[in-house]
């Protein structure tokens, strides 16, 4: 299940989010929950700074609950965390031709794929961060 938390208290399409991203754990078979937090600019720079030592704002960041690669830690109820700047949200929109809700959902879709273990080094790792970008795209066609 998947809990999302509007820190901007701005995001109209919580319910349209909620749905999408829970059909989309159905789909996958991810039973663990996740949370998503919506954040703005300043705060997702914070957290930048602090996790990566980048002082910029990103689009997203995943915090898993555990390594999946760790098989001697029980699996867990809740996968992670994943923190979307709405404010760079906006902006990449506009440079894919996206609505900003589409824009959320491909971030959560890559969160939900570094959740998951997966991390994309090279093009070919590329591969199932693509795969999950655009199936969630077009789970949100299909409502």
């Amino acid at each position: 299940m998947v809990e999302i938390i509007d820190e901007t208290n701005k995001w109209p399409d919580l319910e349209v989010l909620e749905s999408v991203l829970n059909r989309y754990l159905f789909e996958q078979s991810i039973e663990q929950d996740v949370t998503i937090i919506l954040c703005d600019d300043p705060f997702i720079q914070s957290l930048n700074l602090e996790h990566r030592g980048l002082d910029e704002p990103t689009d997203v960041l995943s915090y898993p609950m555990h390594e999946p690669d760790d098989v001697s830690m029980p699996m867990i109820a809740h996968l992670g965390d994943v923190f979307i700047s709405i404010d760079t949200a906006a902006d990449q929109a506009k440079e894919h031709k996206l609505s900003v809700l589409q824009e959320v959902l491909t971030l959560a879709a890559h969160g939900l794929t570094h959740l998951r273990g997966f991390d994309h080094p090279t093009e070919e790792a590329w591969h199932p961060f693509h795969e999950a970008q655009n199936r969630i795209l077009k789970l949100h066609g299909d409502l």
